[in-house]
């Protein structure tokens, strides 16, 4: 057991200050505010989140950082760039980049993340010796930097679609696809959860997922936490308005996926028709605000899916940056621009979107929260760095930056300290593991 004091803590009900709890057996016992620290009690001066929770990520896009915001262009342009990446990927070569990009989320204060995973297989779709290689590689590097991780096994069977229909597979698509919809579960049936762990389930997008495909997809995953790209593009409604004479949205529906367990990643271009029916269903849509400015997508209608019923939660996608502070931020700033009003979210609303709600999007039915029970994740940020001096411990939300995380734990294990990563130099291991991508051939 290890006992602690913090000066300032967010609990379900909101912020509170001097915090005093127990970690036994990975978990939460005996918070109780406005306590006095007790001998032996570990002191947290700063202020106590609830582990912060990364609802969508792609882990080799870490490989475009840097790289690719300054040619201009928009998302099917920058597409073909992180296409190329994918031609560099082993399961070793993963491993090794996702591993240091996890313990990049570690440092930033993300203690559970949705891997949007859909780089399955060999080029030319041969099946490695182990059909799940790649997804192997991901558990393990997510274990490896101390990480909870959703493994969002992803569904890719077309090349495209365009208004006369869906196109061919090319020959880097050929990796992410298993061919139909049978063969993508009876390899998704072999992955198992554990203790840190879970298995769901993604449609890459109605693009990549023709409709005769999309209602055997939802029979299979019924029961099961899935994701997927909506609306991220004008492009995309066009194509699927013009060839199926409905919305992405719409067709997800129509095919039974629209359920508490689904999350609408970006859902940026909806139609009054569709936010209706995402909140009708009671479902998460996830923004990635980094993602979706660096790529020009648009600014998406969080305020009006919340007041419908949909929960939000937040990713970083492409990691352009990794800094969830910075994606609440997004939320926020967005809508502002968008609406020409300041405080479109409380710091409560704001705070369940970084991290119990994406919890519960990624199928944990625990964690997320400081309270009895619970599973011990929980993230300090210090209050007297040059972002945060002279911020209230309410507003920390809007001053820091992933900087000013100080400790990270996650099921009562340390996982960063001191700001320092259990695994050490993790700039090292970016750098290693991303020259061995850009070398392998």
């Amino acid at each position: 057991m290890t006992t602690y004091w913090a000066e300032h803590a967010w609990l379900p009900t909101g912020l509170a200050t001097e915090v005093r709890f127990e970690v036994v057996d990975g978990r939460f016992a005996g918070v109780r505010r406005r306590a006095r620290p007790e001998p032996g009690d570990e002191r947290l001066h700063g202020v106590l989140l609830p582990g912060l929770a990364n609802a969508h990520s792609h882990a080799f896009h870490r490989a475009l950082r840097g790289r690719t915001h300054g040619d201009g262009g928009n998302f099917w342009t920058w597409r073909e760039q992180m296409y190329a990446v994918t031609r560099h990927l082993t399961p070793d070569t993963y491993h090794a980049l996702a591993r240091a990009v996890f313990a990049e989320m570690a440092l930033a204060g993300i203690t559970v993340v949705g891997e949007f995973h859909y780089l399955h297989h060999e080029a030319r779709a041969r099946h490695y010796s182990d059909p799940n290689a790649m997804g192997h590689a991901l558990v393990e590097a997510a274990r490896e930097a101390g990480v909870r991780l959703t493994l969002l096994d992803t569904c890719y069977l077309a090349g495209g679609l365009t208004g006369d229909g869906h196109l061919p597979l090319d020959d880097v698509q050929e990796r992410f696809s298993d061919g139909d919809v049978d063969a993508w579960a009876s390899r998704v049936a072999a992955l198992e959860p554990d203790a840190t762990t879970r298995v769901g389930a993604a449609v890459h997008s109605v693009r990549a997922v023709p409709r005769d495909q999309l209602k055997p997809l939802a029979e299979v995953t019924r029961g099961r936490t899935v994701h997927a790209h909506v609306s991220e593009q004008p492009g995309e409604n066009l194509a699927t308005q013009m060839f199926y004479g409905a919305t992405p949205t719409r067709l997800l529906a129509d095919a039974g996926l629209l359920t508490q367990r689904f999350t609408a990643v970006h859902a940026t271009h909806l139609t009054d028709d569709d936010t209706a029916l995402l909140g009708n269903h009671r479902t998460t849509a996830c923004f990635c605000p980094t993602t979706e400015r660096d790529l020009a997508d648009g600014i998406g209608p969080a305020r009006a899916l919340a007041d419908a019923g949909v929960r939000l939660t937040l990713g970083s996608d492409q990691h352009a940056v990794i800094d969830l502070f910075e994606e609440v931020r997004g939320l926020e700033m967005h809508e502002r621009l968008a609406s020409n009003e300041r405080g479109r979210f409380t710091a409560d609303e704001l705070m369940r979107a970084a991290s119990v709600d994406g919890y519960r999007s990624l199928g944990w039915a625990e964690g997320g929260t400081v309270a009895d029970g619970e599973p011990a994740d929980f993230v300090l940020v210090r209050t007297d760095t040059v972002n945060t001096a002279g911020s209230k411990a309410g507003q920390i939300l809007y001053s820091a930056t992933r900087s000013d995380v100080d400790l990270v734990v996650v099921g009562g294990r340390v996982v960063v300290r001191d700001a320092q990563h259990r695994l050490g130099d993790v700039a090292g291991l970016l750098t290693t593991s991303l020259a061995a991508v850009r070398e392998h051939r």
